[in-house]
């Protein structure tokens, strides 16, 4: 993976660049009306308008591609841009999505949503019960939504039983990849169709561009690319730039977010003013054997519930010297959040309560820090 990083676009590079150069231009020239007709009719073309394809996204197209074992991949203006753009390119006005309830709460918006926008059928099923999908799936079906690991709660999808269900009824199944990024997890390995990402996080890694990802076949993605075309998802060339600079380095310092994780889950699940720890690393999490079965390494996310709920959350989050109180994950340094206030713009209290997310909840993206130092900060700022 540390090769395929830094050599998988070498096929698209300048021969002379070391980096990759920035092509930052909205459109290219023609010589003649034959070769501007051929720009124009060839799907991500990356010479002709940068709506269409660029030159610099492309080199970055690749590295993802190649990360994720896929024979294509494609950048989109943000992480909701490439899940919703593949959405409405897969399912039609009448037809039917299975997602599992357990889902980053913009793409549950959206698909709480989607009967009224859209005319889609959309039904919701526990992510670790595999044979409620397989009552939910039907001839109706074109589409399995699925996260794995969840947001913020560590669930665990057996991704290799729900694909053979979908492809036994002719549905596609895509997964939110985010949480585990390539280096831990390769879903289309185990049946997945389409591998989704927000690039912001780990493939970005330095908290500096909005970006999102799709990898799989060339004529999904070929499909997909159509709609983003007609819904203008794509990726600009400089956060195209960015994302493949931070993919350099994504699988060394996944290394250290995966240990620091790891690190603080087995801290925080002996301490007396922790109710509960999720992270699919511990033991004790109930789906720890499939995520092993699954995954290489269990990423630098971890949530954790207080006993003390609301107040000695906050008194912790308050606390912390390291980590600062904002969204996003997968940079190199630590955030900290509280889940159950920033997803009240999407979903409401009663929902977020009955998924699990309540007030005594604290979601932790652990950076690339020390994992001493990083500990030392967490058990300061616990309740004595």
């Amino acid at each position: 993976m540390e090769t395929r990083a830094i050599h998988a676009d070498e096929a698209l590079a300048d021969a002379h660049a070391v980096a990759a150069p920035l092509y930052q231009t909205s459109t290219f020239k023609a010589s003649d009306a034959l070769e501007f007709a051929a720009m124009a009719s060839v799907p991500m073309h990356e010479r002709f308008y940068t709506r269409y394809g660029n030159p610099t996204r492309a080199q970055a197209e690749a590295v993802v591609a190649a990360l994720d074992g896929a024979e294509r991949a494609m950048l989109f203006a943000s992480g909701m841009a490439a899940m919703t753009t593949a959405i409405l390119a897969c399912v039609r006005h009448g037809e039917r999505i299975v997602a599992q309830r357990q889902l980053y709460p913009g793409v549950g918006g959206f698909l709480q949503r989607a009967p009224e926008w859209f005319g889609i059928d959309v039904a919701f099923v526990d992510q670790a019960d595999t044979d409620a999908f397989a009552r939910e799936i039907d001839a109706r079906t074109k589409l399995v939504v699925l996260e794995s690991p969840s947001n913020p709660l560590l669930g665990i999808t057996d991704l290799p039983a729900v694909a053979a269900l979908a492809r036994s009824h002719g549905a596609l199944t895509i997964v939110d990849n985010t949480l585990a990024s390539p280096i831990n997890a390769q879903p289309l390995a185990l049946g997945i169709d389409l591998v989704m990402y927000s690039a912001t996080k780990y493939h970005g890694g330095h908290s500096d561009l909005i970006a999102g990802a799709i990898s799989g076949s060339n004529d999904l993605i070929e499909r997909i690319w159509h709609a983003s075309v007609l819904l203008g998802s794509a990726l600009a060339p400089f956060e195209a730039w960015l994302a493949l600079r931070g993919m350099r380095t994504l699988p060394l310092r996944m290394k250290q977010h995966n240990a620091n994780a790891q690190a603080v889950a087995e801290f925080l699940a002996t301490h007396p003013a922790i109710d509960r720890v999720n992270y699919p690393g511990l033991p004790s999490h109930p789906q720890h054997d499939l995520a092993r079965a699954q995954m290489t390494g269990f990423g630098g996310l971890l949530s954790f519930r207080f006993k003390g709920g609301y107040a000695a959350a906050d008194a912790f989050v308050g606390k912390l010297r390291h980590a600062a109180r904002a969204p996003s994950l997968g940079g190199v340094e630590t955030l900290v959040t509280h889940p159950a206030s920033m997803f009240a713009a999407y979903e409401s209290e009663e929902v977020l309560a009955q998924r699990g997310i309540d007030a005594g909840l604290v979601r932790l993206a652990c950076g690339i820090e020390s994992t001493r130092d990083l500990l030392a900060d967490v058990e300061q700022a616990l309740p004595a």
